[in-house]
Order: structure tokens, then sequence, then C-alpha cells
């Protein structure tokens, strides 16, 4: 039995991000949310960059669901949103901290210093049953920023907030931090989805905000 069109927003997003979800939504898209299995995420490989990192991984979880679409046998003209965000210090790649004394690590390393957050974003059409098949469009965004030197007290109290839970480099831009300033590029790429880019990408497979 296949699940109806009606029963399915055409666009989805590929995430289980609070975040991304709420960017989503304030830029007026409807979308459902199917998010990734585990497997669709994978450590960096000897030699493999930031850049190259989101981007297959932005990749990867577009194709798992994409899959889990063909499994659940849901039909019609779907488009797939998936995205990766890293963080980049010192040639070393900064992903989600395991636990609090990971995150101190990493904001240990970041304090003080200009860094980078790299986002790959993939925006994969699924056509219908007996159309061609377009290929998934792919990008890479990145944000400079500086982080200003933590003293001890900054440092602890951010840790006991819980705020760097979920997030690459250990940091929130969103939780109005007051030490941590954008150089140059995309706010909302530090957030975790370059609204900017992802808006040309969808405008150019024919989706379009829904309200202001």
């Amino acid at each position: 039995m296949t699940v109806s069109d009606s029963n399915m927003p055409t666009l989805i997003l590929a995430s289980n991000s609070p975040r991304r979800r709420e960017l989503m939504t304030e830029a007026g898209y409807t979308f459902a949310v199917i998010a990734p299995t585990d497997d669709a995420e994978s450590a960096p490989r000897r030699g493999q960059g930031p850049a190259q990192l989101v981007r297959e991984l932005a990749l990867l979880k577009a194709g798992n669901v994409a899959r889990q679409l063909t499994e659940r046998r849901i039909s019609g003209c779907r488009i797939i949103v998936a995205a990766d965000t890293v963080a980049e210090c010192n040639g070393q790649i900064l992903g989600k901290p395991i636990d609090q004394t990971h995150a101190r690590a990493m904001l240990q390393q970041l304090s003080g210093t200009r860094h980078w957050v790299f986002s790959g974003i993939c925006v994969w059409p699924i056509a219908k049953p007996g159309q061609p098949q377009v290929p998934p469009d792919l990008h890479v965004e990145s944000t400079s920023l500086q982080m200003d030197k933590l003293t001890d007290q900054q440092l602890q109290e951010y840790l006991d907030s819980n705020g760097w839970v979920g997030k690459a480099g250990a940091f929130g831009y969103q939780d109005q931090l007051g030490w941590v300033h954008i150089v140059e590029g995309s706010e909302s790429n530090v957030v975790g989805l370059p609204m900017e880019r992802l808006g040309e990408m969808l405008a150019a497979v024919g989706i379009y905000p829904q309200t202001p």
C-alpha cells in the first residue's frame, strides 16, 4: 500500500535538529521531518577536510531518507533537504561533543581564536516513478568567527548551562553569547543551516516560502 501524496508535504527535512526546524519554519517553509538513521553519519577519514566531510555527510543523510521513502512506499515527488555542520580550528575538525569534558576541551581550544563553521547542504529531488531523476544539488557554506578569550567563569557557566549539547564546536551562536563574533559569512550557517543559500537551492526546484 502506498502513502497518499496528500499525507506528506513535498518538502522533507532530513534532520532531527530543533534549530534547523526552527530556521525552516521561521523562513516560511512547509515541510515534514524524517530523520536519517544513525548509520548515515561517519567519522572523518584521514586527509578529509571539513568542507569535504560536511558535503559527504549531507549527501549520505539525504540518500538515507530517500531510501526510507522507498521502503515506506511513500509516493509522489519529494524534495529532501539534508545538512551537516562542523567547526574547524587550526586544521582540526570539531563536531558535537560527547560529554561536558569533551565540550570543555573544545571551548578551550577555540578560546581566543579565529575559527570557521562549515555546513554542507544537499537538496535531493525525488521524481515520481517513470519520470527522469534529477541529481542532488550540493553546496558548502563557511562562516568565520572570532571567539574572545574565555575566563574560567565564562567557560564554567556555559558548560553548566548545557548550551553546548548537540552543537558543533560545543557552542550555540543562537544562545546570544557575548563572546562569539561573526567575522564574515552567514549567521544561520553557524546555527546549522545557511538559509540564504538554501533558499536559492529550493527556488531552483520550484520550492518557495509560503509566508513572508
